[in-house]
This record gives structure tokens, sequence and C-alpha cells, in this order.
């Protein structure tokens, strides 16, 4: 049998902007994608601390170390400028697999990696 679980999550980014006018997604700094494991072109959950809102988008590859959370195109309706969020990606798996893997959840400071990484 097979089931979803959480695989990553950045926990409480801040959205640093949302662009109405570009084609769909969530542009995510680099340096925090590499830290959750996360990927461009990878399907995440948003989850909005501000407002409720829940949606999921893909991820495009942000400018490395430049903090960045960036939702793009319809889903720049769902945020504003400093609202709050956590992204949350998945993965399929074997039960017994999924019953010993370990999810990497990151706690950015300011959209940054803590220097104690």
């Amino acid at each position: 049998m097979m089931i979803e679980v959480l695989k990553s999550k950045l926990h409480c980014v801040t959205v640093t902007e949302a662009n109405l006018n570009y084609m769909g997604s969530i542009t995510i700094d680099e340096d925090l994608m590499d830290a959750a494991g996360m990927i461009a072109g990878e399907k995440v959950q948003i989850v909005n601390n501000n407002n409720g809102e829940r949606f999921e988008t893909y991820i495009i590859k942000g400018e490395r170390g430049s903090g960045c959370i960036c939702l793009n195109g319809a889903a720049a309706r769902k945020v504003q400028v400093g609202d709050v969020c956590i992204i949350i990606s998945y993965a399929w798996m074997d039960f017994e697999e999924a019953k010993v893997f370990r999810p990497r959840v990151v706690f950015p400071e300011n959209n940054r990696l803590p220097d104690n990484r």
C-alpha cells in the first residue's frame, strides 16, 4: 500500500512579493529549497497563517540567498506581502517506508537559514 506523507516543510516564511502578472507558481530562495529538500517544479501546498488560505502550486527556483518568497499569477491573490506562510511538500511512499521516514522541517529566520544549520 502507498500513502502520502509529509516530505518537507518551510515553516513560517514571510511573503516578500506577490506578482499577479506572472504565469503561476511560487518563487522560493534556492537556499531554502535545498535546506528543505525541495526542487523546481515540485508541487507544494501553501498555508497562509494570516488569512487561512490553503492552496497548491509548483516551485520556481529563486535567487540563492535572497530570502525570496514570491507568489505568482492567481496565487498572488491569496496573499499579501508580509503574510506568514507554511510551504509543505508531500511524497508517496510504501506504508512500511513511511513508518521510518523523517521529513525535513526548516525554521527560517527572516527567510534565511540560521547560521547553525
